[in-house]
C-alpha cells in the first residue's frame, strides 16, 4: 500500500492510549471488538463515522500514556489507514509500525488539515495532499524496508514472509 486516500477525523494534543481504547475494554483480544470501542471516551461518534481508508489527523504527542499495543490495533481495525500528527509518543509509534498502521509526522499538515477534509498520502514520497484545500505538505517518508513492513501488515507478517523466501 503506497497510498492512502480518505476523509479526515481530527483530534488535538495529547490523545492518550486510554482514550484511544479505554482500559475497561482490554479484556478482549478480538480486534473487531476493540475497534468497536475505539475513541469512545473522547468521541462517542467515532465508530459510527469512520469508514475504511479514513485518515486520522492529530496534534502533539499522539498515543501518549500506557504502552498498550491495543491502541493502534483498534484504530487500524476500525478503518483508519493512516495517522498524521505533529508528533507521536515513541511507544505508540513503534506499536503502530509493528502492527502495520501507517503514521507520518508532519506538524504543518497536522495544523492545516481540518476535520472532514479529503486527504491523499503518497508514502513513497511523503507528500500529503489536502484535496479539499489543494494544499500539499512534505513529511519524511519511511525507508523502503519499513514501507514494505507496513504493507505486509506489520512486523510478524513481514518476518514470516521473509522467512519463507
Amino acid at each position: 500500500m503506497n497510498q492512502a486516500h480518505g476523509t479526515v477525523l481530527k483530534y488535538g494534543d495529547n490523545v492518550d492510549t486510554d482514550v484511544i481504547i479505554p482500559a475497561r475494554y482490554l479484556n478482549s483480544f478480538d480486534a473487531k471488538e476493540l475497534a468497536s470501542h475505539a475513541m469512545v471516551d473522547i468521541d462517542p461518534t467515532f465508530t459510527k463515522r469512520v469508514k475504511p481508508g479514513d485518515i486520522m489527523v492529530a496534534r502533539k504527542n499522539f498515543g501518549c500514556g500506557s504502552s498498550r499495543e491495543h491502541a493502534p490495533l483498534a484504530l487500524k481495525t476500525a478503518g483508519i489507514s493512516c495517522i498524521i500528527a505533529d508528533s507521536f509518543a515513541r511507544i505508540f509509534y513503534r506499536n503502530a509500525i509493528n502492527i502495520g498502521l501507517s503514521i507520518l509526522e508532519c506538524p504543518e499538515a497536522a495544523e492545516a488539515i481540518n476535520e472532514g477534509d479529503e486527504v491523499k498520502v503518497d508514502f513513497d514520497s511523503g507528500i500529503i495532499t489536502d484535496v479539499t484545500t489543494n494544499q500539499t505538505f512534505q513529511a519524511v517518508p519511511f525507508p523502503p524496508f519499513m514501507q514494505e513492513l507496513i504493507a505486509q501488515g506489520g512486523l510478524v507478517n513481514y518476518v514470516n514472509q521473509k522467512g519463507n523466501k
